[in-house]
């Protein structure tokens, strides 16, 4: 065990993590993968909705703007070879305890959000994901109440 969390560690710190190696099991490239999903789900990734993005990869997962750019291309290839949700939130249900998972929800509607409104698309996904990760539809519809007075300066 002690080893285990030696290794962590010594990863953190020779920055493996930053410098872009993600693995297909990352949970990193799953989280990312459903904000691509959720920016891409209405047809047209808003040049907002990308650098919102971004911003929130960079800021959730300390990232560089190389890293960054390269987890977005790692989740945009996954998201493209899927076929269903359950893959991406097998592994953050694995990976993440409540209150990651609620983040997760809020980040998604912060991008959806990022062109001035959720799509009926991207409001579906956000509603399947938040089942599928455990999160109820009153969270769910706080979440984006919080993300849209976020937006609009108002918390």
């Amino acid at each position: 065990m002690f080893d285990a969390l030696r290794n962590f560690v010594s990863e953190l710190a020779s920055g493996d993590k930053q410098a872009g190696n993600f693995a297909d099991d990352d949970f990193r490239v799953a989280y990312a993968a459903l904000l691509v999903h959720a920016a891409a789900i209405d047809g047209e990734v808003s040049g907002a909705e990308r650098s919102k993005l971004v911003t929130l990869l960079k800021q959730r997962f300390d990232l560089d703007d190389g890293a960054a750019e390269h987890l977005v291309e790692r989740a945009t290839a996954a998201d493209a070879k899927a076929v269903d949700l359950y893959h991406f939130t097998r592994l953050l249900n694995e990976t993440l305890d409540e209150p990651g998972r609620l983040r997760m929800i809020e980040t998604m509607w912060t991008v959806a959000l990022a062109d001035g409104a959720a799509s009926e698309y991207e409001d579906n996904l956000i509603w399947r994901v938040s089942d599928l990760l455990g999160v109820s539809s009153s969270e769910r519809i706080a979440l984006r109440q919080r993300a849209a007075a976020a937006r609009s300066g108002g918390a």
